[in-house]
């Protein structure tokens, strides 16, 4: 796997994990992104170890035997079909201490989202509580004081909204404050807004197993609705991007490609370096199936 790094140094690093594949290792599940980090960080090892040693890296000798196995942590994990930032801690104390921030909320998250249906409003906030059904491997939104259940917190706003032969589309960014079992596809999808190609929690793709088909988006998208411009940049453009009219254009229709993907992107981390105590921002624009079928839309 070939590595996009958006941030390194001596403490952490940050790649962009894509879509389909696993943030660490899952028996059976192929190749994943812990790994694929561990492998750059010992191969980096051994350069710098040959370096010193004054010996030319494609003639080394037993180097690679000499060094310790890299101590790698990942700090938020993505499902398997989300795309976007991870971040990795390089050593236990750092890794404590990103995990801390990260409970404390001293780490902020920001993903966009493509979702099926309509918002109320253009910006909020949706406050549930989560059950985690290990056997299914799926959550879902419980009474207050159930058993087991962990209260979820995320913010959003709509960019923009597309009306489409099989129904309304939304292009959001949300604001995640807590991070619990697959929270945002969950919430979403409780409050009647699942995200687009989402096989676990929109009927609407739940059929498709994960093909196209019937359930790709129809042809002919209309224009979009006004969404909520905002000026001022509380959380990137605008307060959380300005939104533009959707125009029209062809969705995937009955040939829809596999869903590889789901419409979900960790596209904004930012933080206070545990460090350096400087400020932190990693950025990456999203990819996959439904920002894509958006961008030709013009959306």
């Amino acid at each position: 796997m070939r590595l996009d790094i958006i941030f390194e140094d001596e403490y952490m690093i940050a790649v962009v994990k894509p879509a389909g594949v696993s943030s660490q290792q899952d028996r059976g599940a192929g190749e994943d992104l812990y790994t694929a980090v561990q492998n750059y960080l010992f191969d980096q090892k051994q350069k710098d170890m040959a370096s010193r040693r004054n010996v030319d890296a494609t003639e080394q000798s037993g180097i690679g035997e000499e060094i310790e196995e890299p101590y790698l942590a990942v700090i938020n994990r993505l499902d398997r079909p989300v795309g976007g930032i991870v971040l990795f801690a390089k050593d236990e104390k750092i890794a404590a201490e990103l995990s801390d921030m990260i409970q404390d909320r001293d780490i902020d998250k920001y993903y966009q989202a493509v979702v099926t249906g309509t918002f109320e409003d253009f910006e909020g906030e949706f406050e549930d509580y989560i059950l985690v059904d290990k056997k299914t491997n799926t959550s879902k939104i419980v009474p207050a004081g159930t058993k087991g259940a962990k209260k979820a917190v995320l913010e959003y706003e709509v960019l923009d909204e597309l009306d489409m032969d099989e129904g309304p589309m939304a292009l959001v960014l949300i604001h995640l404050l807590t991070g619990r079992h697959h929270q945002i596809r969950c919430q979403m999808a409780y409050h009647k807004l699942p995200l687009w190609g989402d096989t676990k929690y929109n009927p609407k793709f739940q059929n498709a197993g994960n093909a196209g088909g019937k359930n790709g988006q129809g042809q002919n998208g209309k224009g979009g609705k006004n969404a909520a411009a905002g000026k001022n940049a509380k959380y990137g453009k605008s307060k959380f991007g300005k939104g533009q009219n959707g125009k029209g254009g062809k969705g995937a229709g009955q040939n829809a490609p596999r869903f590889t993907s789901v419409g979900l992107y960790s596209t904004r981390m930012e933080f206070e370096h545990p460090v350096t105590g400087e400020l932190v921002t990693l950025h990456r624009e999203p990819e996959g199936q439904a920002f894509e079928m958006i961008d030709q839309m013009d959306f």
